[in-house]
């Protein structure tokens, strides 16, 4: 199934997949910007861009896996989506590309937040309304460098997650479904370079899918309490998928190893900075310190690096 929509101010149901996006047509939107959090490394096998400038992904829907195309077209959207979950991922197209955000309620209050946000007015916050595609990525990512956890997630999906439905470019897949997730055998996570505390995390989360989706149609702080019910979900974890599943702008990550002093650095030339110190900082931003850490990692202002990258680990190996 195909469809396509285009932004206007009103909404009009119509039959055939086309959804309306409440969206003015004069609005600013950047998809890299908006759709670019959802996408795990460069060779990410549900997330793709393409010459043209479209933007692909493959989801697992309630309704079953679906292909979506977003492009910008005379300064309006245009989505096409194929396979199961195509109504679904149509009918979330709108909020997918930040129609439920506001970014006029940001009131920049730092020089520096004050020009980036003037330099990206596209950047929206995107609300997907899916928690496992964004949890178990996030859980991978956990206490590791980005290279392992991207390594991880696009072996693991093309193992066993299924060819992306439609005209998707080739090595597109659907990740795996919740009952897949936890029938994995212990040595594939291993070759995957996961350990085991991840690997389980994983696991316990799949079990309850049912439980955890809900949480996309929950108030953030509400949804991240959920999701951190399960064992090995802190507020790193949580904090990562609300941001993606719920497009939440207030609910900052907390317990990075990177961002306190970037933020630190960007507001108040504090590299040492830690989470009290980021929170005392973001505190002007009260309901939007997520917008404003987002920019302030735009911004590409960030405290010069004092030591070597981490070595990625080699689980794999042992």
């Amino acid at each position: 199934m195909a469809g396509r929509f285009a932004p206007r101010t009103t909404r009009t149901t119509v039959r055939g997949g086309h959804v309306p996006a409440p969206v003015a047509t004069d609005a600013p939107l950047d998809l890299g910007l908006t759709l670019g959090p959802l996408r795990r490394g460069p060779a990410d096998p549900t997330f793709r861009v393409t010459r043209d400038g479209s933007v692909w992904r493959v989801s697992r829907t309630p309704d079953g896996p679906g292909t979506l195309r977003v492009r910008l077209d005379g300064g309006r959207a245009a989505g096409e989506a194929w396979g199961p979950g195509a109504p679904w991922l149509l009918d979330r197209l709108p909020a997918l590309l930040g129609a439920e955000d506001d970014p006029t309620a940001f009131v920049p209050r730092h020089k520096l937040l004050l020009a980036t946000h003037r330099r990206r007015p596209g950047l929206r916050l995107t609300r997907t309304g899916l928690v496992l595609e964004s949890l178990i990525p996030s859980i991978l990512e956990q206490k590791v460098t980005t290279h392992e956890a991207y390594g991880a997630w696009r072996l693991l999906v093309r193992k066993y997650g299924e060819p992306a439905p439609g005209p998707a470019p080739d090595g597109m897949y659907a990740m795996p479904d919740a009952r897949t997730w936890t029938q994995i055998p212990s040595w594939e996570w291993h070759r995957a370079n996961v350990d085991g505390k991840r690997s389980a995390t994983v696991v316990r989360a799949a079990r309850v899918a049912a439980r955890l989706e809900e949480a996309a149609h929950m108030d953030p702080p509400a949804a991240r309490k959920r999701l951190e019910l399960v064992p090995g979900i802190g507020p790193w974890t949580s904090a990562e998928t609300v941001q993606r599943s719920n497009g939440a702008p207030d609910e900052v990550t907390t317990g990075d190893l990177h961002l306190p002093g970037i933020v630190g650095w960007a507001l108040a030339g504090d590299r040492t900075a830690d989470d009290g110190t980021m929170l005392e900082l973001l505190a002007p931003y009260q309901g939007q310190r997520h917008r404003a850490a987002r920019l302030i990692l735009l911004s590409g202002r960030v405290p010069p690096r004092r030591a070597p990258r981490r070595t990625p680990g080699n689980i794999a190996a042992l």
